[in-house]
């Protein structure tokens, strides 16, 4: 048990002076650019976000814009998949309806009343699995534009590190020894 909090409290503590200490390099660099407008930039149109973040990043660094075309394509093919499964459902369920009046089968006169129901209710529910991935790839989108935000300046250059070594302390007991390296 005391090896398992210990573990926590290394991780916690590495994390959270990790995180202290990218900020300040971050807010002390960053002129204008927010994760915030990165956000919202890729909320309003899928895909600014990233670009407004590829212009923000230093010459060497700039690689935001490759994911522009993947968003597209991610919502594109999702898009695809909801309307041909609705169109699909819509004429099922027209089917089913006409055969219900009394009039014969028209397009799919293979399938039973019951198939048809079951083809209904599979285009349905892949329909509504391809509207969640259009949301789940808009989503995405917001998030990876945050997190590339905060990233734009992030330093990981060698002077900042963090070095964890066994400790013995009065030939008795053990304990971890932290080493913080800073510019």
């Amino acid at each position: 048990m005391h090896k398992i909090l210990g573990v926590f409290i290394l991780v916690w503590f590495s994390l959270s002076v990790n995180a202290q200490d990218s900020l300040a390099v971050v807010s002390d660099t960053v002129k204008g650019h927010s994760w915030k407008k990165a956000c919202l930039f890729s909320a309003i149109v899928p895909g600014a976000g990233q670009i407004y973040n590829h212009i923000a990043m230093p010459k060497g660094k700039k690689k935001a814009f490759w994911k522009v075309p993947l968003i597209y394509a991610g919502l594109g093919v999702t898009s695809y998949f909801a309307i041909k499964n609705n169109t699909l459902k819509n004429e099922y369920r027209a089917e089913y309806e006409s055969r219900a009046l009394g009039n014969p089968p028209i397009n799919f006169s293979e399938y039973d009343d019951q198939s048809l129901l079951t083809l209904y209710v599979t285009r349905r529910n892949r329909r509504d699995f391809a509207i969640l991935g259009i949301g789940l790839v808009y989503l995405l989108n917001v998030v990876d534009a945050g997190v590339e935000g905060h990233f734009v300046n992030f330093d990981i250059s060698e002077d900042l590190s963090l070095s964890i070594q066994p400790t013995l302390y009065n030939y008795s007991s053990y304990g971890v020894s932290f080493q913080f390296k800073f510019r």
